[in-house]
């Protein structure tokens, strides 16, 4: 009978721990403030592996460009961009999840450098096409803003890991 309670218990966790990070990574873009968005939304792409598997993990990068598109925060005329930030998500998931085992600060240094390699990089080759004035403003928020921003939430996913000692 324990047994059974003990499983129940995990499950009911793991369900909680779902829809809390899902439903953080679905409210935090409506803040519509990139600095308190951008480290919230890494902190959560940080933990999940953690708490919910890779699989899981990658699943909810999705989330936060779609919302920042919806709510206004990213522009419409950027929706081409929206790939690669999702991959550059995913890029920040497996790097940290790959890492994490050898050396915490390591797995956010080099997945939150990827990710913004990676963002950078593709988001200034796609902005190229457009010939509005918006473009090199939103160049700039793909630019050092998303290493700050991705570093600035693994940081606080490395404190809270070493506070609920998980």
């Amino acid at each position: 009978m324990e047994e059974t309670t003990k499983s129940l218990s995990l499950t009911s966790s793991f369900i909680a721990d779902f829809f809390i990070i899902a439903g953080l990574l679905v409210f935090a873009p409506l803040l519509k403030n990139q600095m308190i968005t951008g480290p919230l939304v890494n902190f959560l792409l940080f933990i999940s592996p953690i708490f919910l598997g890779r699989g899981i993990a990658l699943s909810f990068c999705i989330f936060p460009s779609i919302i920042s598109l919806a709510s206004g925060l990213l522009p419409a005329v950027l929706a081409p961009v929206i790939p690669f930030i999702i991959l550059s998500n995913a890029i920040l998931v497996l790097t940290f999840d790959f890492l994490r085992k050898k050396n915490l600060f390591l797995a956010v240094f080099a997945s939150s450098l990827f990710k913004f390699l990676f963002l950078f990089s593709t988001s200034s080759w796609v902005l190229n096409f457009f010939k509005e004035p918006v473009s090199k403003q939103v160049a700039m928020m793909m630019g050092y803003p998303q290493f700050f921003t991705a570093l600035a939430g693994g940081l606080l996913a490395i404190g809270f890991l070493k506070i609920i000692k998980k």
